[in-house]
């Protein structure tokens, strides 16, 4: 599953925007007179690990058959595969006199970073899934402690109605974003088929510098620099007054009470077939995100009818979160840790804010119209530099305000929109760990401000789609129902659909 592009005026600003960040990043680390084995925090690490904000990412591995290794096993695969992954993983982060925070390099003794929880012998299986489904619920509610590496790993050897087993991976947003922190457990991980073969991935688009010479023609560059421009005046000035001002209504997806990050989570997780999605891409002549999100919109659409009619077509806004790396697919962790280069470790990402598309009349009667709304609004953002100059005025804000003033604007930025929807690209291979083969794999981002978070990854050939609620506001069942149902909707009407006959023209 293909990352959101960009397009070459929004490519050409990123590169001017992020030559000038190195450079603050390269000055940051001069300045700090440490021992070679510290590095400095990213400003994005600093927002995520703040007063304000403390937000992890819990990855889960479904396996096949039963786990039986033993505790002394797992601790070797954490000493000699994990923990050389990266040094953040050997590391803590901590403040020096000038407030300046970086992380510094300790002995990490694997048994604290490892649990194995005891559920009652000899229950059903749907016993165990319940408990299951209540560990990872406590599991997003705890804070990592802060006197050592930022990370878990819990193994679940209990058989739930998914797997025979589970391992679960905790790890602080401050470590890293999706892209490395995937990039990380697949060095962890070996194809189950035959390990000595390399793990291979679905195809990404092309870069963005990589156009034609007629698409270069100065007839055509014009317009689309000017609406380029446009979109980005529009898109940034919309973006900043909906992370100060501007929030979404009160609706079934969204309670807007503070506290919000505190509050109990359920997660839900269901599937798709990534043939099925490509076959209603090529119907629609539309791109993969453009589907998934038309579906996942429509889906809250339904959800918000079905709970209060009157909140059916509320504000609502998505923050889609967006890959701003130039690059083709997964690097090695070898050259992810070298620096300057493009697919760097880190924390790189950005966030389109697109509004929800209402249902109207006409989309109940022909559905396709909600994939071509959400087509055209997320098309017009990636016109816009608007992510970048957002990244732009982040950096100002650190600068003058310092890494908590800027952490609140972030949480104001999460506390005032519906969802946040993250996906990544998984493998096509079957993967194991240790010899246990993996079936299925999900993730899900924990100490957000926000009532409904959503994720996607693909594996083998699957779309694993998890969905984050706050119990006591939003039905997981029922929701999980709704984006079912849209999908279903989508697909039949994409297959009834001759090539042409759909076209984003219908919408008014």
């Amino acid at each position: 599953m293909p990352p959101p592009t960009c397009t070459r005026f929004t490519f050409h600003v990123y590169k001017q925007l992020n030559f000038g960040l190195s450079l603050g990043a390269q000055k940051t680390r001069m300045d700090l007179n440490h021992d070679e084995d510290s590095q400095p925090v990213s400003p994005t690490g600093q927002y995520f690990n703040s007063s304000v904000l403390s937000i992890c990412v819990i990855g889960v591995l479904e396996f096949e058959i039963p786990i039986q290794e033993d505790d002394s096993l797992t601790v070797k695969l954490v000493q000699d595969v994990f923990l050389p992954i990266n040094p953040r993983f050997s590391s803590i982060m901590v403040q020096d006199e000038k407030g300046v925070k970086y992380w510094k390099k300790v002995e990490v003794k694997p048994k604290d970073h490892i649990r194995v929880p005891n559920f009652p012998e000899g229950k059903s299986v749907e016993f165990y899934d319940e408990c299951f489904n209540d560990y990872l619920t406590k599991l997003a509610m705890e804070t990592l402690p802060q006197s050592q590496p930022l990370w878990e790993i819990h193994i679940i050897k209990y058989p739930t109605k998914n797997a025979a087993g589970n391992v679960v991976f905790k790890l602080h947003h401050a470590l890293g974003d999706g892209f490395s922190i995937m990039g990380a457990l697949l060095s962890c991980l070996q194809r189950a088929d035959d390990p000595s073969l390399p793990i291979t991935f679905p195809a990404f688009r092309t870069n963005p510098q990589d156009i034609s010479i007629e698409d270069s023609s100065i007839c055509r560059k014009v317009p689309r620099i000017l609406s380029g421009i446009g979109n980005t005046i529009s898109d940034f000035v919309w973006g900043v007054l909906k992370s100060t001002v501007l929030e979404d209504d009160r609706t079934p997806i969204r309670s807007g009470d503070d506290g919000v990050e505190f509050r109990p989570i359920s997660i839900t997780t269901f599937s798709f077939s990534m043939d099925q999605i490509k076959q209603i891409k090529v119907n629609l002549e539309v791109s993969i995100n453009d589907v998934i999100c038309g579906v996942i919109f429509l889906g809250a659409r339904l959800y918000m009818q079905a709970m209060n009619p009157e909140k059916t077509n509320a504000s609502s806004t998505a923050l889609v979160l967006l890959n701003t790396r130039n690059i083709a697919g997964y690097k090695s962790i070898e050259e992810m840790v070298e620096p300057n280069t493009e697919s760097t470790w880190g924390n790189q990402f950005g966030f389109l804010h697109v509004s929800v598309p209402r249902f109207t009349e006409k989309d109940s009667s022909n559905p396709l119209n909600f994939v071509f709304k959400t087509q055209k609004t997320i098309k017009s953002k990636r016109d816009s530099a608007a992510v970048y100059l957002t990244g732009q005025l982040l950096e100002t804000l650190r600068r003058h305000r310092g890494p908590e003033g800027t952490a609140k604007y972030v949480h104001s930025t999460l506390k005032n929109s519906s969802m946040t929807i993250s996906n990544i690209s998984g493998p096509v291979d079957q993967l194991a760990l240790a010899n246990h083969p993996a079936k299925g794999m999900y993730f899900m981002v924990v100490g957000v401000p926000q009532s409904l978070t959503i994720t996607m990854v693909s594996y083998m050939r699957e779309l694993r789609v998890a969905v984050g609620t706050e119990k006591g506001l939003i039905h997981p069942q029922k929701f999980q129902s709704c984006i079912e149902d849209a999908f279903i909707i989508m697909f039949k009407a994409a297959a009834e659909s001759k090539s042409g006959s759909a076209t984003p023209t219908q919408i008014n």
